[in-house]
């Protein structure tokens, strides 16, 4: 055990001496808006099924818990005592059925629905959230699926959509948007994380759809996020498109990010996600490890079926 814990602590070091400065030369002291996240240097990647990465193994308590989650709309009830929990560095699957609950838990973690009842923790605490805005300022960033994009607008300004960098002016009277600033740092942002468009003057609507995706996750990060949950990132690409999505959610885990990913197509899931849990009528209903399950076995647990069961779950009396 000794032994072990000097390799991580030699490992640790080692990274901490080559992240003395981010890509492009500014030094962790700059208080730019150049995320300092990427500053944390590389960490070994983990395949699906394989260990989490070191980060995690190391982490005494999930990053991010949910306990007895209810929600209700009027007369439906669209949660029933949910619990999840999403470590540090990990890439969690979530699954089930059209209905299942899998929008309404992560919109509920990431504070665009307060719980009827439960607990979130976040860091070790609790938590309560009466806005996304009060998610995001603990670092708890969510991508849907329609990427909520500006098209009208140029990737720059997508990217800072809502906490523009600024400039002062009349002798610090007033801030007006630094249109040379948000260029220059989305750029920076966009080529740190190996994102290519023709320019990040070029508006939204012309990109592709997994140019698209690609913006609407690089805006999720831009500002030390910790926490990123998707609702199916890739529902609507092509498969080119969707490949080059995925190598970007594997590099948000090396990163050290958390990541949380709502799908239904099973090959993203067993190629990004170290673990996967499946909702059943709003209820938890399945997890497991990627390494102790199968796809036939998530895709039954999709449908409400257990190995061990012979019929699945709404076939079944009481």
């Amino acid at each position: 055990m000794a032994a072990a814990t000097t390799s991580g602590r030699d490992t640790a070091n080692s990274l901490c001496s080559q992240a003395q400065t981010v890509d492009g030369g500014a030094s962790l002291d700059d208080s730019n808006a150049v995320n300092l996240w990427f500053a944390r240097g590389p960490i070994a990647i983990a395949h699906a099924g394989e260990q989490l990465t070191e980060r995690t193994e190391e982490a005494a308590s999930p990053l991010l818990e949910a306990h007895g989650i209810w929600k209700y709309f009027g007369a439906v009830t669209a949660l029933r005592d949910v619990d999840l929990e999403l470590w540090p560095g990990e890439v969690l699957g979530v699954v089930g059925d059209n209905g299942a609950g899998k929008s309404t838990l992560m919109k509920v973690l990431s504070g665009l629905h307060p719980p009827s009842e439960g607990q979130i923790i976040f860091d070790g605490r609790q938590v309560q959230f009466s806005s996304p805005r009060d998610a995001r300022d603990l670092g708890i960033e969510m991508v849907y699926q329609d990427l909520a994009l500006a098209g009208n607008m140029n990737v720059a300004e997508n990217i800072y959509l809502g906490r523009e960098p600024t400039r002062r002016v009349l002798g610090g009277l007033m801030s007006l948007f630094d249109h040379r600033a948000g260029r220059e740092k989305a750029k920076q942002h966009l080529d740190n994380l190996k994102i290519h468009v023709k320019s990040v003057e070029q508006k939204v609507e012309e990109l592709s759809g997994g140019q698209r995706q690609a913006v609407a996750i690089a805006r999720s990060i831009a500002f030390q996020a910790r926490v990123v949950i998707m609702d199916e990132p890739t529902a609507a690409l092509a498969v080119k498109e969707v490949g080059k999505v995925l190598e970007l959610i594997i590099g948000l885990k090396n990163r050290g990010i958390s990541v949380a990913i709502i799908s239904h197509r099973m090959d993203d899931i067993f190629h990004v996600c170290d673990r996967v849990m499946a909702l059943y009528h709003g209820t938890n209903f399945a997890e497991a490890k990627l390494a102790e399950t199968t796809r036939s076995e998530v895709i039954g647990w999709v449908m409400g079926t257990k190995e061990n069961a012979k019929e699945p779950a709404h076939h079944r009396s009481g």
